[in-house]
């Protein structure tokens, strides 16, 4: 196995570091409900991926009146 001789210096690793970066995510129109959601992923919004219910959206209870 390969053993370094010598240290890296900082400059040296940051060259090597200046392409990673945060990307921001690839987003879709949702078919059935026109919200956004990320790419192979249930809509946050209908609960449906690819036109079939995945899952269940959570019903939003009102508050109660006093």
């Amino acid at each position: 196995m390969a053993h370094p001789k010598r240290r890296q210096s900082k400059t040296r690793s940051a060259k090597r570091r200046t392409h990673y970066k945060a990307v921001a995510p690839t987003l879709a129109v949702c078919p059935n409900c026109g919200a956004l959601y990320v790419y192979h992923k249930v809509c946050g919004e209908c609960g449906y991926y690819r036109g079939v219910v995945a899952i269940q959206p959570k019903e939003e209870e009102a508050p109660a009146a006093e």
